[in-house]
Parts: C-alpha cells; structure tokens; sequence
C-alpha cells in the first residue's frame, strides 16, 4: 500500500468512525481535510454525505487514489466523537504518526457503549422526568420509568436482531399506548395522555430534526434533506402505533380515554 493510499484510509476511516457516531456532516468533512493537509498530500477532494464518504487524493499523480465508502445511518456516541476530535487535533498538530494514529483509532473503536442495564434505566429516569415536565403527577412519573425501562428493552431486543428501525418505532409507541390504557382500565389514579408523552420521548427524531437543519443552513442540502426524511417517517411511524392502539381502543370498548 503506497503512503498516499494508507493516509487517504487513515483519514477516510476516522472520518467513517465519526459519521457512525453521530457526528455532523461539516466536521467530517473538516476533520478529514486537516488530516490530509496535515500530512502532505495534494489535490484532494472530500464529499461527506449522510451515508457515504467520497475522497480522493494525488490525481494528477502516479499515485493517485479513490474510496468509497457507505456508512449506514447509526446511533449518537458521543464518547467515540470526543476520541476522533482529540485524535484530529493531534495530527494536525504534527504530534501523531500515520502508525500512531492508526493505534488510536482502533482505541476509538473499541470505546464500548453503556451496558444494557445502564441504558435501560437512564431510559426510564427520562421518561418519568419528561412526564413531570408535562403535568404528570408522582404516580404517573413512576409508571412512565416502568415503561420507558422496558422500552429501552424492546429496542434493544429489536436492535440485536436487526429489526428495521420504522417497525421498532412502531412497536414501541404501540406498547407504550397499550401499556397505558390497560392502567386505566385497571382503575389506577393516572393520567393517560401525560404517562404516554412523558414515555414517548426516547422514540422522538430530536437528533435526526435538528442535524437536518443545521446541515441545510450549512448548504448541505442532500445531508438535510437525507436527515429530515428520516424525521418525518420516524414521527410516521410513532403517530402510526399511538393511532392504531387508540383507534383499536375505541371500536373494542366503545369510546376514548379522556385526561
């Protein structure tokens, strides 16, 4: 492999670790220029979109280089952007090999995420907190953690078997509704609408909304459109499985449940 081409994969690859974990299209597309320039190469183009990376470098030279690389929408790590920012830094500061710089690339890989337990009950400590936001009162935040936790589950369980991320939104807000109506039906003291609100919220595109707008205030126009599609069928998906359950609801026990 000629020094161009290892360094066009250094650079393609960390800019491939960064788009995975969320970060935004203008930094990677920073970060893999610096190193680039960092390391003396020339006449490089880079092309970031949502879900591929296109570069290359030296094309008007013997050892001109291409790649192309497809990288699937994925979840927020913000420990592993952390990481490739730190590691970009350093080799725009000339401090990081090409040899030292791959170490600690693997390094950023490796980074592991929460374990389940821990996610599961963040998962529910926000859905009985956003619950209260909403007017929900002590009993409703409690039962709002209970379903945000085993929500967190289902996700999990769909995710380990690749389940598509438009039915795992479905799924869920169904069970959250479902999950609901069958308190009140059991003539517990709640409060339907907040308890379904305040467990909703893990489910809601917040990310995928607001990185659509800032890559279409960056002129990123593809990036933004790619994000706010995956916005609009999320919310899709989520009106979908709320309406289903209230509508099977009402034509099982004759009418809707009131706050």
């Amino acid at each position: 492999m000629s020094d161009s081409k290892e360094i066009l994969t250094l650079a393609v690859e960390i800019g491939d670790v960064l788009l995975r974990s969320g970060g935004e299209i203008y930094r990677v597309e920073d970060t893999i220029l610096h190193i680039l320039n960092a390391f003396g190469l020339e006449e490089y183009d880079v092309y970031v979109l949502s879900n591929g990376i296109f570069a290359s470098a030296n094309e008007q030279k013997a050892d001109a280089c291409s790649i192309v690389r497809h990288v699937p929408l994925g979840d927020v790590h913000l420990g592993k952007i952390a990481a490739i920012n730190q590691l970009s830094r350093e080799i725009s500061a000339g401090e990081c090999s090409v040899d030292e710089a791959w170490k600690q690339l693997n390094a950023c890989k490796a980074i592991p995420v929460q374990s389940p337990f821990v996610q599961k009950t963040c998962c529910g400590i926000g859905c009985a907190c956003f619950c209260s936001i909403f007017g929900g009162r002590p009993l409703d935040a409690f039962f709002s953690f209970l379903l945000g936790f085993f929500l967190q589950f289902l996700r999990l369980r769909q995710q380990a078997h690749g389940t598509s991320k438009f039915l795992t939104n479905i799924a869920g807000s169904a069970f959250l509704t479902a999950s609901s109506l069958a308190l009140v039906r059991m003539g517990l003291p709640v409060l339907q609408d907040k308890i379904v609100i305040g467990s909703i919220v893990p489910l809601l595109p917040g990310i995928a909304l607001t990185t659509s707008i800032r890559d279409l205030f960056g002129g990123d126009y593809l990036s933004g459109a790619i994000h706010l599609l995956d916005a609009l069928l999320t919310a899709m998906c989520i009106a979908l499985g709320v309406g289903m359950v209230m509508i099977l609801y009402r034509d099982l026990t004759g009418g809707v449940v009131l706050p």
